[in-house]
């Protein structure tokens, strides 16, 4: 239970995580929810999910391991003027709330990142309603795909789940949400999967640039540098494939998610 998060909180990190909208990584959960309901965002990170998310219920708990990632998602709720948010330090494998608490919990690129993801599951069930619902959407590593076929992405996918495992996570968990679900003892179960998909060249130029950073100089490269799961001259490599990439007037790539929708 004790995963290291491999990505950190570097600006280019947040950069990405700040273009999530509620709309663009939670649109398998919208239909279902309704204003009168309370709803447990895990791993609320920088908080534009969640805000998103406290328009459309009545009220929404956002959580986060420490009090200075929660932070982020204060801010962003403070931002906005939202006055149907709290928040709250909390680690999703021993969740602090009573049984049957919430209408709606979800985690967003959650269950990647911890060290039992049956375990969290069966949290986030334990602490909502009966007739409620437990949401989870994590990308899929192995099944990202791009276009032109730059070497160095190859190297960078190999060099990402090489550190995210050795920080015990699962960096293919879109594949296994189901699975985990299952194990977890959810028998009514909604899965599927979405994409992001970038290939115009303000997208390629933000998203390949975002990644030429993070190679750089996120915690995954510390990590990577202090593992010698890489070098300097590696992280190099990798970080100019990915302007290479950016720079392709035929670039394209697609991002892969599974999702969970279980009722409790």
């Amino acid at each position: 239970m004790d995963a290291v998060y491999t990505h950190g909180h570097h600006e280019s990190v947040l950069r990405s995580h700040r273009w999530r909208t509620a709309e663009n990584s939670a649109a398998y959960l919208l239909p279902h929810l309704k204003p009168h309901m309370t709803l447990l965002d895990v791993g609320s990170g920088p908080g534009t999910i969640t805000a998103d998310l406290a328009g459309l219920v009545g009220h929404v708990t956002a959580s986060e391991v420490t009090a200075e990632a929660l932070d982020l998602a204060k801010a962003e709720a403070a931002a906005r003027g939202l006055g149907n948010v709290d928040f709250a330090v909390a680690d999703v494998h021993d969740l602090p709330y009573a049984d049957d608490t919430f209408c709606v919990v979800h985690a967003h690129q959650v269950l990647q990142h911890v060290g039992d993801p049956v375990r969290a599951l069966r949290e986030m069930r334990r602490v909502t309603k009966p007739t409620g619902y437990v949401a989870a959407r994590d990308s899929d590593y192995a099944a990202f795909t791009w276009y032109p076929r730059v070497p160095a992405l190859d190297e960078w996918l190999e060099l990402y789940q090489t550190v995210a495992r050795g920080n015990g996570g699962e960096p293919d968990a879109g594949r296994r949400l189901l699975s985990w679900a299952r194990a977890a003892g959810f028998e009514d179960v909604t899965a599927t999967s979405s994409t992001w998909c970038f290939a115009t060249p303000e997208d390629r130029a933000w998203w390949g640039g975002m990644w030429a950073e993070r190679v750089l100089r996120s915690s995954m490269a510390e990590q990577a540098l202090a593992t010698g799961a890489a070098t300097e001259a590696d992280l190099r490599r990798i970080s100019d494939g990915w302007l290479e990439w950016a720079a392709a007037g035929d670039g394209w790539v697609s991002i892969l998610h599974g999702e969970i929708l279980c009722r409790a």
